[in-house]
């Protein structure tokens, strides 16, 4: 059985169908808050349910209990709930979750993280760094996947690609390469690494087929749309001030996303693909599908 721990989220119902898909036993990880239509679409699946709280390790060790591998997306970043945050979740509850795992006799434990090496100090990034070292240490089979960024999170319009009116805000000079990823790949590679040898016991770094620059970007989705677009660059001393001089502590975490954002993260894909072949989505894919959608909504 496979517990997936963040499966009403983005990444982590998409593990979730995904494995359904190939018919595995899947204990989906979830709260007594959560949305009832994500906990209906995990039911619909075929998933079982596991009631469960990072910041509770007794309902983690009763989720991991009868479990072989356990999956976690699980981030305060995007999605979070009243005493949530980098702390409570991001640290806290994934090294509970490594110790409810190991307790309860977890063969493999696959981590998403995200690509941390060249981010700034902060909460976020040490929190990472430290459920990936206790992880390693835990002594069960591990994978974790270190992201790049998510296209259809970062290039979309609650970040300011606002691809339906032509209109983006890019931090830093948009010149910096960055191998954007889809986030139906990193669940591919979860996925496949449940049953990969050459996954086990690996730290890999997960992007997407090319590294481009977010000004590439535009011109992509120009030439896919036939517009042009208004583009307002963000430059990264302006994002290390705003960080600098933030006082909440969420806009801190954040200005200081923008920063690695700004500094660009290409990735040379061949090796992973080499371990796990995955046919990998291109800024062009998502281009022309986000389009698309928009076309067909237009009045």
């Amino acid at each position: 059985m496979i517990l997936v721990a963040g499966s009403t989220g983005l990444l982590g119902s998409e593990i979730c169908r995904q494995l359904a898909t190939q018919q595995k036993t899947v204990r989906a990880l979830v709260r007594k808050t959560s949305s009832p239509e994500k906990i209906n679409a995990l039911k619909q699946m075929g998933c079982g349910l596991a009631e469960g709280d990072f910041k509770d390790k007794a309902s983690l060790i009763n989720a991991c209990t009868g479990c072989d591998t356990v999956i976690t997306t699980v981030s305060s970043t995007l999605s979070r709930q009243e005493g949530d945050n980098i702390q409570s979740v991001d640290h806290d509850g994934n090294l509970n979750l490594v110790a409810a795992a190991k307790e309860t006799g977890v063969k493999h434990f696959i981590f998403i993280s995200f690509r941390h090496q060249n981010a700034t100090a902060n909460p976020l990034t040490e929190a990472k760094r430290t459920a990936e070292r206790a992880i390693i240490s835990s002594g069960m089979k591990y994978t974790i996947l270190q992201a790049s960024i998510f296209m259809e999170v970062w290039l979309s319009p609650a970040l300011g690609f606002n691809y339906p009116d032509h209109a983006a805000q890019i931090p830093g000079d948009g010149n910096q390469l960055i191998s954007y990823v889809s986030y139906k790949d990193v669940a591919e590679f979860a996925v496949a690494s449940v049953h990969k040898d050459t996954a086990k016991n690996k730290t890999l770094e997960i992007g997407g087929p090319e590294a481009i620059s977010p000004a590439q970007v535009i011109k992509e989705f120009e030439k896919v749309s036939d517009h042009p677009f208004t583009v307002n660059y963000i430059p990264v001393a302006a994002l290390k001030q705003q960080a600098d001089e933030a006082t909440d502590y969420w806009q801190k975490i954040f200005t200081n996303l923008m920063i690695f954002y700004a500094n660009g993260d290409a990735i040379d894909m061949r090796p992973v693909l080499e371990k796990i072949p995955v046919k990998l989505h291109s800024i062009k894919d998502y281009a022309k599908s986000v389009l698309k959608k928009e076309e067909e909504v237009a009045p």
